[in-house]
């Protein structure tokens, strides 16, 4: 039952991961640094931070390695952790190509 129920969640991360332009060998790194990620929903978790990201001028492609390097910034709150460091940062006189930068 748990081995359904995993392949039911995790199919729809791997999809997606996929979509954003990811790998075999990126998607599994990923999941490998990150095994919670496949538990996250793409609605109320995922697609947010990737929107969020896009927003802050990143493109598909910056986006997927920063997921690949970065996992666990998928785990992060956008409004609790992730929007306030960002104003610092611009507080600070950082532009958005500066905060993005890797």
């Amino acid at each position: 039952a748990f081995r359904v129920r995993l392949e039911e969640t995790s199919k729809p991360v791997v999809s997606w991961l996929k979509d954003l332009g990811m790998d075999d060998a990126q998607v599994a790194k990923t999941i490998v640094k990150f095994p919670s990620l496949i538990g996250y929903t793409l609605r109320e978790n995922l697609q947010p931070m990737v929107h969020w990201l896009k927003k802050l001028g990143m493109d598909r492609s910056q986006v997927a390695t920063t997921i690949t390097k970065f996992p666990s910034i998928m785990g992060c709150s956008l409004e609790q952790n992730l929007k306030p460091k960002v104003q610092w940062l611009k507080d600070l006189g950082m532009d958005d190509e500066q905060v993005t930068k890797p």
